[in-house]
């Protein structure tokens, strides 16, 4: 992902808690992996269990003794991995074997020295501009059929779609360049932040994903590129989320995020439905806050909060003065969104819906959730008259 290092720094982190990624190179036939999901079904994603071998030490070093033998904490963890993924455990110390620090990859995960200060605005200004949406608009364009088919099949809207692929990555313009295999390697047994163990255990994860993906045949993991934090193609998926929520859009009976734009749109479908997506509702719902809607933020990722709540609390649905006409939005668990400006001391709140909940789980943010949405409605401006329920509700969202 393009943009200053600091900035990167915190999107990655939150960026690889939740299913982005980076490119891949696909072999021709899964071999052992089921047939890809084709098209954005919403089947349910199976998750292997997590590796328990292992550990990160934030020493610099490669993951090898003097005598050329696996560390002992990195031996136990292939032995691990071969037996909960079914893959031989020769294979796994041979692409182990492999892998190399990658001293760039430590720094760039590196915490800051200084906390940095929370700014929705600025955040907003770097990827709701004049270049994404030009760029965005020429995509829509040139990939309209493919949009169109997943939006009617998914009930995701293409703008969706289209914007995260804007924030990702710039439309292919910015996938990464590290060797994945060195970069979850890194970041799972040399992760800089010795004071998180959840992280390096997290990015030990992905690499198993990684070498399952590879023992499947659906990449090769000495050759895969992507970002720092491993994340890979144009919806810069991470292992995992390739392994559980990847689909087949073009039906080649292969998934190719980095060359494929069909795989990359009904993927992205995909991921969202399997994380709560409802069609037809909008991102954020068009309410009236109480003037203190600060107790009303939990900050997670799931919202759990009732319309009915939110009343008692002073909120009130726009539009609905005088009269008792319901939104379908009401009858789903909602979530207050806070946007902060911290430079500016500042803060922004929205009422966000399952929709918007579902793209923090693409990526943790807020900002980022928010960002996606405000960028789709600009794309949406570009192209009226909104032929669908899904566009319609987008370009009604209140900003």
């Amino acid at each position: 992902m393009p943009g200053m290092i600091r900035l990167l720094q915190c999107c990655a982190l939150m960026l690889v808690l939740t299913g982005c990624a980076g490119q891949g190179t696909a072999r021709p036939e899964p071999r052992t992996s089921p047939p890809a999901p084709a098209g954005p079904a919403p089947q349910e994603a199976v998750s292997p269990p997590a590796v328990q071998a292992g550990r990160s030490d934030p020493s610099p070093g490669n993951f090898t003794l003097a005598d050329g033998r696996l560390r002992p904490d990195i031996q136990d963890w292939a032995q691990e991995v071969s037996s909960t993924r079914n893959i031989p455990q020769a294979e796994v110390e041979r692409l182990l074997h492999q892998a190399r620090y990658d001293a760039e990859v430590a720094r760039l995960m590196t915490p800051s020295a200084t906390r940095i200060r929370r700014s929705w605005v600025t955040y907003r200004k770097r990827f709701v501009e004049p270049v994404r949406i030009k760029a965005g608009t020429a995509f829509w364009n040139e990939h309209a059929d493919a949009l169109s088919r997943v939006e009617a099949e998914s009930g995701v809207p293409a703008a969706i779609i289209v914007a995260i692929i804007g924030v990702e990555t710039l439309y292919g313009r910015y996938t990464g360049s590290f060797r994945v295999l060195d970069a979850l390697a890194t970041l799972g047994f040399r992760h800089p932040d010795g004071g998180r163990p959840e992280r390096s255990a997290l990015f030990r994860n992905q690499l198993a994903d990684l070498f399952q993906l590879h023992d499947q045949e659906w990449l090769d993991a000495t050759e895969v590129t992507g970002s720092f934090a491993g994340a890979m193609g144009l919806p810069q998926f991470m292992p995992g989320s390739l392994l559980r929520y990847a689909a087949d859009g073009d039906g080649d009976g292969r998934i190719t995020l980095d060359t494929s734009v069909d795989d990359a749109i009904a993927s992205i479908a995909r991921f969202l439905l399997l994380h709560g997506w409802v069609p037809g509702l909008p991102v954020f719902a068009p309410v009236r806050l109480p003037a203190d809607a600060a107790p009303l933020v939990t900050g997670d990722i799931n919202p759990s909060l009732k319309w009915a709540t939110l009343v008692r609390h002073g909120s009130q649905a726009l539009g609905s003065e005088g009269g008792d006409r319901r939104n379908p939005w009401q009858d789903h668990l909602l979530g207050v969104v806070d946007l902060v400006d911290e430079p500016r001391q500042t803060v922004e709140y929205r009422l966000g819906t399952p929709n918007f909940f579902a793209i923090t789980h693409y990526n943790r943010s807020y900002f980022y959730a928010a960002a996606v949405a405000e960028l789709a409605q600009a794309l949406i401006a570009q192209r009226p008259p909104f032929d669908s329920p899904g566009a319609q509700a987008l370009a009604d969202m209140p900003q």
